[in-house]
């Protein structure tokens, strides 16, 4: 079988060289090669000195665009596609370093073993595959007969296969390396389960800030170095842009929405006349991805689709055809195919509200305009120019670096990635659209994201270091009202210095309380004073805390016994994890990573001429 994949990869090799060679001539003859240091073997990243090339991630987030261009069917926008290239230097980054780790530790992987692993051990997308399925579960002796037909060979599914397993079982002897020595004593999963399920309620009285008469605190330099010393990580910024943004609305009128209305009543009819419901949906609904299918929808349960779209779906018997649906997304014509309890199979013709032909094609001149005026200009005045011939007001909003911006309640697509491209303040954009406008950005400034200096935090940690101390001030009169419910009630101490008892509902250790908060020192103390007995004063999220145990419920130990199997397998995996999830970052931040992608892609921009 091995030889067979390797006869079959040698015409995967043969695509692949052909496509890097076209994309070779393609830099070639694009008048990049020569007058940059950016070429075909240009690094955009070293690892411990090896380094990553930039066709090695271009190639990788292309694969990656692909994939996800099918699932949605459509174009990504600049954000998306900037995460699939965060996505794929990752993955690029982890491999390499995963690499060097097996060289480090000898781990090899042998013809026998991807042998039988590509027997009994089949891939996710294998295990998927509807055609590998019988009565809804994976049959491996249909898996093991593809194995071994002619078309496994000649699709170069074996190749594929002898490729991903050289990759999965090094890694996954690796990872058993990590996580062999995890272990689960049988008292711990049994604090584990108490911190679940034992609870506790309590009456406390909060003794906040504006219990204090004298609230000035003294925080030292020295104390705010020491804070910042201690906890850099936190102090990391993203990028930060502001932003002229133009808008030119898509806008929807009442009869646009009867036009969309008058349409699915048409496309009903001609079902209902004869037509086949799959032909109409390929040619006719807006959901491309199912209108490729007929229309399909899969099979499943509830929750997969919103609230109408369910209604209707439910109340259909299969083979009938529901009368137009309206959801947030448009106009829907449904069909069940079949039907097995809450499980349905179903399909759907969609026809979005949206513009009419006639005030679509006013506002895409409009849009043209915009772009041909200011579009990709390095000229900030040519935008302000823009704007003002065509009656558009500048809107100045902030973008942050790998997070999509949001403005006016809508998600404005590309804006985002475009401001942290290598563009230069005062640049503008391409016309991005989206369905509900299109839209032209300017960046008018820009800071580079990064760990933050001391300066720029000092004032933000002098005021948390301040909150501590004050809250620490509180101290003695918690003290003193913690004294006087030990001789008399809470109730009354509290009344003392006209604060109130509050009640909690029952909570776990785990669990956050109002007015207490999460894994602080009272939460803690629920579960050991005594019932019935004043406790405190006890530090919380927002002051000092004295409380009483009103009730405390154990957890039952035989129930415990009867799930402690289950427990111990899901815990221990999630320990092994946790495990290879550790050394993964471990490995990470022991290493030099060096990152020249912003380098590379700003320099192979300017030379592009884009």
């Amino acid at each position: 079988m091995l030889q067979s994949m390797r006869s079959a990869a040698k015409y995967i090799w043969i695509v692949l060289i052909v496509a890097f060679v076209g994309s070779f001539l393609l830099y070639e003859t694009s008048g990049l090669a020569g007058r940059s240091p950016v070429t075909t073997t240009t690094a955009i990243a070293t690892v411990n000195g090896e380094e990553i090339l930039l066709t090695s991630w271009q190639n990788a987030v292309n694969s990656l665009e692909q994939q996800q261009q099918q699932q949605l069917g459509r174009g990504l926008t600049l954000d998306e596609r900037k995460t699939l290239e965060d996505r794929a230097y990752d993955e690029l980054v982890t491999e390499l370093l995963l690499q060097q780790e097996y060289k480090r530790r000898g781990i090899t992987v042998t013809d026998d073993e991807i042998l039988e692993a590509a027997r009994l051990a089949p891939p996710p997308q294998a295990m998927q595959s509807p055609d590998l399925q019988t009565d809804g579960r994976f049959d491996l002796s249909k898996y093991q007969r593809l194995l071994a037909s002619p078309m496994a060979r000649q699709s170069g599914m074996l190749a594929g296969l002898e490729a991903y397993y050289r990759n999965e079982i090094p890694k996954q002897k690796l990872f058993d390396q990590i996580a062999s020595d995890a272990y689960v004593s049988d008292e711990r999963l049994w604090q584990i389960y108490r911190d679940r399920h034992d609870s506790a309620q309590v009456s406390y009285v909060l003794v906040g800030q504006n219990a204090l008469t004298d609230t000035a605190v003294t925080v030292t330099d020295a104390e705010i170095s020491q804070f910042f010393d201690r906890n850099k990580k936190r102090f990391t910024r993203p990028g930060r842009a502001v932003v002229s943004l133009l808008t030119v609305p898509r806008t929807v009128t009442a009869a646009d929405s009867a036009a969309a209305k008058a349409r699915i009543e048409t496309l009903r009819a001609e079902i209902v006349g004869g037509a086949k419901f799959e032909d109409v949906a390929k040619r006719e609904s807006t959901d491309s991805v199912s209108g490729a299918n007929g229309g399909s929808l899969g099979k499943g349960g509830r929750g997969r689709f919103a609230a109408q779209f369910e209604s209707a779906m439910y109340s259909l018997k299969p083979g009938e055809l529901s009368a137009p649906v309206l959801t947030p997304f448009g106009w829907h014509l449904i069909r069940v195919d079949s039907k097995s309890g809450d499980t349905l199979d179903v399909r759907h013709i969609l026809v979005s509200i949206g513009q009419s032909d006639s005030s679509a094609t006013r506002t895409d001149r409009r849009a043209d305009s915009l772009a041909s005026k200011a579009g990709s200009q390095e000229d900030p005045k040519t935008f302000d120019a823009a704007a003002k011939a065509l009656g558009l007001s500048p809107a100045s909003v902030v973008v942050f670096e790998k997070e999509p911006l949001s403005y006016a309640g809508r998600y404005v697509p590309s804006v985002s990635a475009w401001a942290f491209s290598g563009v230069r303040a005062g640049e503008t954009s391409d016309l991005f659209d989206s369905p509900e406008a299109y839209y032209l950005a300017r960046v008018d400034s820009l800071t580079q994201g990064g760990q933050q200096p001391l300066s720029d935090v000092k004032e933000d940690i002098r005021r948390r270091l301040a909150k501590d101390k004050r809250i620490e001030k509180l101290r003695p009169i918690a003290e003193q009202i913690a004294a006087a419910a030990r001789t008399s009630t809470l109730e009354a101490a509290a009344a003392q210095r006209s604060l109130q008892v509050e009640k909690s509902p029952a909570f776990a250790r785990i669990d956050a309380v109002a007015g207490i908060g999460q894994f602080e020192p009272a939460i803690g103390a629920s579960f050991t004073v005594p019932v019935g007995q004043v406790g405190g004063p006890f530090k919380a999220v927002d002051g000092m805390v004295v409380l009483r145990v009103d009730s405390r419920t154990d957890a039952s130990r035989p129930a415990f016994e009867a799930d402690k199997t289950t427990q111990r397998q899901q815990l221990l995996q999630s320990l092994r994890q946790q495990r290879v999830d550790e050394f993964l970052t471990n490995l990470r931040e022991s290493v030099t990573v060096v990152d020249k992608r912003p380098t590379v892609m700003s320099a192979l921009r300017r030379q592009s001429g884009v």
